[in-house]
């Protein structure tokens, strides 16, 4: 069988490294906070190039903390693409704040006329999120951004590591890493991510000082020193293990990235089934890879076939998120969406560092057969 995700593969693979890096955690002790938190941290932020780096206990922590930084109006709403987890728009209620759930385009991304066409007095922010690994379109939401003096949080659970070749004013090019475009960027160290640990885990990261002083406060019930207590917080921290485990995963990452690219390549040039609609890729961005979505319209019938030929796939997401029954009470009519018309094709086909050439022939060879 081949697996959709082998992340017992990917420990081997490294470890000697993981191995004792735990070790070191368990005799020191450093289980919440300390030396192994802060390395990663600092590690992260100048990997992705952003000025602070925070972490917390998961992804979802990551966007309601974000969030509540932001200080949003209560009852304002958040722009919110149709296409995602739950837990995007889980973070805006959470916060006693409206979402208003946005189309997506052909890339799989928020699509920028929608978030126009939604907009309103009562829109306080947007929620980007860099679905499947692909940037979403940077330029023209910030545009849209300071248009409406809106704030705009960076969901990159599926991102790590994604970036947009950016032209700044002088006419010269750089690349910047997703997450550090907006007021503030989120991530999930979900075991299944590109960057994943092993168990849960998050961060928030900004350019801004006063926000992330505010938001290390804030996760540590209120307070910037034992028992000295300066408002009413929460607890949400990354452990020292999973640091350190995220630590050494992060040297390996940019080499991951780079396989899941020679692998979606591949894909998009030698899948050539008529049967599937392969994804569609923005020039001037590197993506990420997390996933590799396809559409075929008999999804159930596709799925199967790649089991009994031992494929596993996956889908993400079955239903879009204004259909699902906890939305019902928005009473928003998505039918025009193209998010909500497209999500009972959605199919996600293997990618990933752990396979070989070999199998990813034959997923290739299963497909076009099909």
């Amino acid at each position: 069988m081949i697996k959709f995700l082998d992340l017992k593969k990917q420990y081997i693979e490294i470890k000697p490294e993981i191995d004792k890096v735990i070790f070191d955690v368990i005799e020191n002790s450093a289980f919440v906070g300390g030396k192994y938190v802060k390395e990663f941290e600092k590690n992260f932020a100048s990997y992705l190039g952003v000025e602070h780096a925070i972490g917390v206990g998961n992804g979802t922590d990551a966007l309601e903390v974000a969030l509540w930084a932001l200080d949003l109006q209560k009852g304002s709403e958040v722009i919110v693409p149709a296409n995602t987890f739950i837990a995007t728009a889980e973070a805006v209620t959470r916060n006693g704040l409206k979402i208003r759930f946005v189309d997506c385009n052909k890339y799989y991304q928020i699509n920028t006329k929608s978030i126009e066409e939604h907009i309103n007095e009562n829109t306080s922010a947007i929620i980007v999120v860099h679905l499947y690994g692909h940037p979403a379109n940077m330029r023209k939401i910030l545009e849209i951004a300071k248009k409406h003096n809106l704030k705009v949080i960076e969901d990159c659970a599926q991102a790590h590591g994604a970036s947009i070749k950016w032209c700044m004013e002088n006419g010269k090019y750089k690349i910047q890493k997703v997450g550090t475009f907006g007021d503030i960027g989120t991530f999930s160290f979900y075991p299944g991510k590109n960057l994943g640990a092993y168990g849960d885990g998050g961060a928030i990261v900004t350019n801004n000082k006063e926000l992330s002083e505010k938001i290390r406060k804030y996760i540590n019930h209120g307070r910037s020193e034992k028992y000295n207590h300066e408002f009413e917080g929460r607890n949400t921290r990354l452990d020292g293990m999973q640091a350190a485990i995220l630590n050494i995963k992060l040297k390996y990452l940019d080499n991951w990235l780079k396989k899941r690219n020679k692998i979606a390549k591949r894909y998009l040039n030698e899948i050539k089934n008529p049967k599937i609609k392969l994804p569609n890729i923005i020039e001037d961005i590197y993506h990420a890879w997390h996933l590799f979505v396809i559409q075929v319209e008999n999804r159930d019938k596709f799925r199967n076939y790649m089991e009994k030929k031992g494929i596993q796939t996956g889908i993400h997401y079955p239903t879009a998120l204004p259909k699902l029954k906890a939305y019902k009470y928005l009473k928003q009519n998505c039918n025009n969406f193209k998010a909500c018309k497209e999500d009972e094709f959605l199919v996600s086909i293997p990618i990933g560092e752990h396979l070989e050439n070999e199998e990813i022939n034959y997923i290739i060879n299963v497909i076009n057969s099909y």
